[in-house]
């Protein structure tokens, strides 16, 4: 299924649940629960025009996220950690209490 697809899917079961709630709505009247609700679908909708806005310049591929990076054996060169503190023991100069 295309990116177009799976956002016209969505947007129709959205709408689906934009319908259900306005059924629910019409038997529990606007209390408070129905308005958080009501409000949640609200941002859905947004949420998914944006998604659609951005849809046009998203990336269509897979990230690299099965790609393996390489981790040398040797060890890091220590002027990295220079003016680091090891977390929880402070610098070097300074000592636990």
């Amino acid at each position: 299924m295309s990116l177009h697809d799976e956002l016209t899917a969505a947007e129709r079961t959205l709408d689906e649940l934009v319908r259900a709630v306005e059924r629910l709505e019409r038997r529990l009247g606007d209390g408070l629960d129905i308005r958080r609700v009501r409000t949640d679908t609200d941002h859905l909708g947004e949420s998914l025009r944006l998604l659609r806005a951005g849809a046009g310049t998203a990336r269509t591929t897979a990230p690299d996220g099965d790609r393996v990076v390489p981790v040398p054996d040797t060890p890091y060169d220590s002027a990295l950690w220079s003016d680091a503190e090891d977390e929880g023991l402070g610098a070097k100069d300074r000592h636990a209490p």
